[in-house]
């Protein structure tokens, strides 16, 4: 079995076929997957997804385009809508430099309020990180050192430090298609350098579709096409990958149970 680590269900790019996508997921191999929230104030349309199928989970949080719309999100309401049992993670939050589509301050307020919030809670926070790698090294390191929590590197596209403060400071690194792009030389080679232990998969549909999808919309399904060029980048079988990956989701996803 895979588990889908990150899509996002509730974009309309899946509405029309949702349940079409579901079944295609696990015809993959794919048992659970988690979409993610990419705006709080939008939270129960995505809880209502996760609650309409037994094997997918949500998260909780604000994605760091949107972080100037939502400054009035407290941690303690992050925290309060973590509660229900779909919800296995916070975020995604963090810091996105390429765009910039929000001011690097409000980026900076609402991850650390997600921290907070993991922290309080124990649930993984999801973390976006783009052209930011020194300013979240640092973050990273500075909040770790106000009490562990739990977190991933999503759709890591990042360079090498970053990959390894994060797993110094007890992260893991998700990979998305990414990596199966022919030009991802310098990612394939950060992978083999991640702890076996320490890595998962996503897609981030409908976004960047794994060869040989790449250019169409991504679905939850094609996570195997990133696993299987992890398993052949780490020198593993297909089915190690599957194991590996699957039982780090679920250690990181503590809260997501095993179907």
């Amino acid at each position: 079995m895979l588990i889908d680590t990150h899509c996002h269900l509730d974009f309309p790019d899946f509405e029309a076929e949702r349940d079409a996508i579901i079944e295609r997921a696990g015809a993959a191999g794919v048992g659970q997957m988690i979409t993610i929230s990419t705006r709080v104030k939008k939270f129960e349309t995505i809880l209502g997804i996760a609650e309409s199928y037994a094997n997918v989970f949500c998260s909780v949080g604000t994605h760091p385009h949107n972080a100037d719309e939502e400054l009035d999100i407290e941690t303690a309401d992050l925290v309060r809508l973590s509660a229900h049992p779909k919800v296995v993670a916070i975020g995604e939050a963090g810091l996105d430099y390429f765009y910039d589509n929000a001011p690097r301050d409000a980026q900076a307020i609402g991850l650390r309020r997600h921290i907070a919030a993991a922290r309080e809670t124990g649930l993984p926070l999801v973390i976006h990180s783009r052209s930011a790698d020194e300013d979240m090294a640092a973050i990273l390191t500075e909040e770790i050192g106000n009490g562990s929590f739990p977190f991933l590197l999503h759709c890591f596209s990042s360079g090498p430090d970053l990959a390894r403060v994060g797993v110094e400071l007890g992260g893991y690194v998700s990979f998305s298609g990414i990596l199966t792009f022919p030009k991802s030389e310098e990612l394939r080679e950060i992978a083999k350098t991640v702890p076996h232990d320490r890595m998962i998969v996503e897609t981030d549909a409908p976004y960047l579709a794994p060869k040989p999808f790449r250019g169409k919309r991504n679905e939850p399904a094609y996570v195997a096409h990133t696993a299987q060029v992890l398993a052949e980048t780490i020198g593993v079988s297909t089915a190690e990958i599957a194991t590996i990956t699957t039982e780090n989701a679920l250690r990181v996803f503590s809260k997501m149970p095993r179907l």
